[in-house]
């Protein structure tokens, strides 16, 4: 195999120590922006072609040799070389490998700051979407859930006493909801990164004719980050958007999690799974403990703590580039992969869960039904404090007899889920991504591929 250089190399050599430092992780995070540098690249030399930086001919050498290694990376056989720094070194190495002279035109009009910007949009933007996509079917089931188990009730709690009635499908709707809620910051982020950074270069622009609006259509970007000094300090400003969308979502599920640890507890008994979800103690052969939930707790908790780390990280920096920046990878790709697999565990974990019925014939739940108690003596003429004196009077004598039927019939209530109008919210948000634009955009940009 050829030596190869790096991109930026004048012939002088670099402390071994302070390439390890500088390099970090890059070699391994920078395999999954394979795809996104190459389809940027492409964009750019159909650019650059179009304002007489490249011949025709040129660009049908580089896009074909680009598409080559499109194909070697989808076989997996794509790799940095140890010697090679990131992946668009890689890329443009490989190129000028193949091609000679016209591989190194390639990064005419542009730096690696702008390189690695277009690189990790392109790429948040297919992980928002994979991200959407397991929401969207954890959504569902939770509606699916809510409108199954809407006749079985439930003790709801405040300040963890048995306060009210409440109704398994009422548990399942509000966690549908809020992940409906939740899409919405997911929607920020990909608005943010929705921008096309292509063409600020190290971060001021160039003396070069560049079309910026070329590449943004051919990327499938919504608009571009018109000022270029601003395209730079998207960096860290992209990732904390969606880092606060993937913690919005792990504050939900993680939440819910909390709640079926304490509901499988032996002492409430609302839920089961079956065993091969739960696991045992290596002593005491009752237990059926909640690791995966407990897991899933853990790992959204962890996640909701990304948005702090990458503030911290960024918050004194000011405009401009700064390799600080790079380790901006080490805090949100573990955090999209956990939360996606978290996702996958939490759609499991629900899609086996059995409920108890009747549970609010027993005695612990009694008085529950106390404020259904009130509410009917006001319905019949009683005014409402009086009714609270006169239900608390017969609690604590022993008087109170426990209601049997229950009258919740506005939106949202026990007897009311209001589940079609929050599917219509959660469609509504989906609808804003357009998803469909840009896999249209990409397929045109490497067409043939």
């Amino acid at each position: 195999m050829k030596t190869h250089h790096k991109i930026w190399d004048k012939g002088q050599s670099t402390h071994p120590e302070a390439e390890r430092f500088t390099v970090g992780n890059d070699r391994t995070w920078d395999r999954r922006l394979a795809r996104w540098d190459v389809l940027g690249s492409m964009a750019h030399v159909q650019m650059l072609e179009s304002v007489g930086l490249l011949s025709t001919a040129e660009l049908e050498l580089l896009l074909a040799a680009l598409k080559n290694i499109l194909i070697q990376i989808d076989k997996g056989h794509f790799t940095i070389a140890d010697e090679v720094e990131d992946v668009h070194s890689m890329v443009e190495a490989l190129l000028t490998e193949k091609l000679g002279d016209v591989g190194k035109k390639i990064h005419s009009g542009r730096s690696r700051n702008d390189q690695v910007l277009v690189d990790l949009k392109l790429y948040f933007r297919h992980e928002i979407k994979e991200i959407t996509h397991l929401v969207e079917s954890l959504f569902q089931l939770f509606i699916q859930q809510s409108d199954k188990k809407k006749e079985h009730l439930l003790p709801g709690y405040t300040h963890l006493q048995v306060a009210m009635p409440s109704s398994f499908g009422l548990w399942f709707g509000a966690y549908a909801e809020s992940l409906s809620d939740d899409m919405h910051q997911l929607l920020a982020a990909w608005k943010i990164a929705n921008k096309n950074p292509l063409g600020s270069a190290a971060g001021y622009g160039s003396s070069f004719p560049l079309n910026r609006q070329l590449t943004t259509d051919l990327l499938g970007f919504a608009s571009l980050h018109y000022n270029v000094v601003n395209a730079q300090m998207s960096r860290g400003k992209t990732e904390k958007a969606l880092a606060n969308g993937l913690a919005a979502v792990a504050a939900t599920v993680g939440k819910w999690a909390m709640d079926c640890t304490q509901y499988l507890n032996q002492q409430f008994g609302f839920i089961s799974f079956p065993d091969s979800l739960t696991t045992g103690s290596s002593i005491m052969p009752h237990k059926k403990n909640p690791d995966v939930l407990e897991l899933i707790r853990a790992q959204c908790n962890r996640i909701q703590a990304v948005p702090n780390q990458i503030s911290l990280l960024t918050g004194n920096l000011p405009s401009g580039y700064h390799r600080d920046n790079q380790l901006l990878k080490d805090l949100i790709f573990p955090a999209i992969d956990q939360l996606k697999d978290v996702l996958t565990m939490a759609h499991l974990m629900l899609s086996n869960m059995e409920v108890k019925e009747n549970l609010m014939q027993h005695e612990a739940f009694k008085f529950a039904f106390s404020v259904e108690e009130v509410n009917r003596l006001v319905l019949d003429g009683m005014p409402f404090r009086d009714a609270y004196k006169t239900v608390g009077l017969q609690i604590e004598s022993g008087q109170f007899e426990t209601p049997t039927t229950l009258q919740h019939t506005h939106e949202g209530s026990i007897g009311n889920l209001c589940s079609p109008a929050i599917c219509a919210e959660f469609e509504a948000v989906k609808m804003q991504f357009g998803f469909e634009k840009v896999e249209k955009a990409l397929g045109n940009t490497c067409a043939g591929y």
